[in-house]
């Protein structure tokens, strides 16, 4: 039995599909996986992430740490509640996680780590915050909801006095504020607006069932994956881990090579790559032929060469088999993956897939013989 987040009973009592997921009993449908992804599109669901890691960090040279710790700049958060996406990196550039950094006041930050690395990174960032005498506190007095679709934020607000609803609709995105007991911030992981809330851990039950009387689906994590690949979201573990860099794993953006003075950790390694330049690269793949793309499966380069899904699954969205793969960089517009032994074409694209409920892709090409 892994590690219970405080819905755990709510979900069994809900009919929920339990399974294992980085060492945690986590709800992967409740009844249609499909219908969960189409009510996040079109409507409204909601999403227990209980099982992310939240941490305090506080301390007067808390951004300094942040500076060296993280690649993204926390210089770019000027205002309290801002947000930055960013990857934490070992020396040789591979990345250990990636996570989001809000920023609170000046000395008091809050950073949200994947369930599978909470454990490393919490040692990590303790071993590296010594030098700057900032202390890390692990919340394990909240919960997280994630509230997604394009009635998400309007179903939320419902939840909350007229005051703290109309400061949290107010909100932009990546923007969080602290209203109440909850801390509310308009950022997500599916490609459509929302909230994510971190509450304490004994009104997580109460907050779910009065989401769902507002009409809101209860969502697993099969829907959440097929959410994000959607809108080419990475998943750690899948599409990066140390053994890749930001570079080759469509992170490049997250990268804050600028200002130049500012040392942070697999800086050396990145400003390596940077000048040789990365032979492989992430993209997204559209499969024209009738199939299923799946991690793992190989990916053929017509100018020469192999590569890798990392992600891949049918989009309901779109009605496409979709997918991530690591390819050399030379790859251009076709590849052909190998599924069950048949060379099968797929169309290079680059992601995100969908964002708000659009296509973002062009499917001018009809695939063949699709299911």
């Amino acid at each position: 039995m892994g590690r219970q987040t405080p819905l755990y009973k709510l979900h069994q009592e809900l009919g929920a599909r339990m399974v294992d997921f980085a060492g945690w009993e986590m709800p992967v449908q409740y009844g249609s996986q499909i219908g969960e992804h189409h009510a996040v599109r079109r409507a409204a669901g909601v999403f227990d992430v209980s099982h992310m890691g939240i941490v305090d960090l506080a301390g007067v040279r808390v951004r300094a740490f942040l500076q060296q710790l993280l690649a993204n700049d926390v210089a770019k958060l000027k205002a309290p509640g801002q947000a930055l996406y960013s990857c934490m990196l070992n020396e040789q550039g591979g990345v250990l996680d990636d996570l989001i950094v809000y920023r609170l006041d000046d000395s008091w930050y809050r950073v949200v780590v994947n369930a599978g690395t909470r454990a490393k990174d919490l040692a990590w960032m303790r071993t590296q915050a010594t030098a700057f005498d900032v202390e890390l506190s692990e919340r394990a007095d909240l919960a997280m909801l994630a509230i997604q679709g394009p009635q998400a934020r309007a179903k939320a607000a419902e939840l909350l006095a007229p005051p703290d609803a109309q400061a949290a609709l107010a909100l932009a995105s990546f923007l969080g504020r602290q209203l109440g007991s909850w801390f509310v911030a308009r950022t997500g992981y599916t490609g459509e607006d929302g909230f994510e809330i971190m509450l304490p851990a004994a009104e997580a039950v109460s907050t779910w069932r009065r989401l769902n009387s507002l009409g809101v689906a209860s969502c697993g994590l099969g829907a959440r994956d097929t959410l994000r690949l959607e809108a080419g979201l990475n998943l750690y573990g899948s599409d990066m881990d140390e053994s890749t860099h930001p570079f080759e794993s469509g992170l490049g953006w997250t990268v804050a090579m600028e200002p130049r003075e500012r040392s942070f950790i697999g800086r050396a390694a990145l400003e390596a790559i940077v000048k040789r330049g990365s032979p492989r690269k992430l993209v997204g793949l559209v499969l024209e032929d009738r199939g299923v793309l799946r991690g793992h499966q190989r990916v053929i380069v017509p100018a020469g060469g192999e590569g890798e899904i990392t992600s891949g699954t049918f989009s309901p969205t779109l009605e496409r088999s979709i997918a991530f793969a690591r390819v050399p960089s030379a790859t251009s517009e076709r590849v052909q993956v190998d599924i069950r032994g048949k060379l099968l074409g797929a169309r290079v694209v680059k992601p995100p897939f969908v964002r708000a409920g659009k296509p973002l892709v062009s499917l001018a090409t009809e695939a063949k013989d699709l299911p």
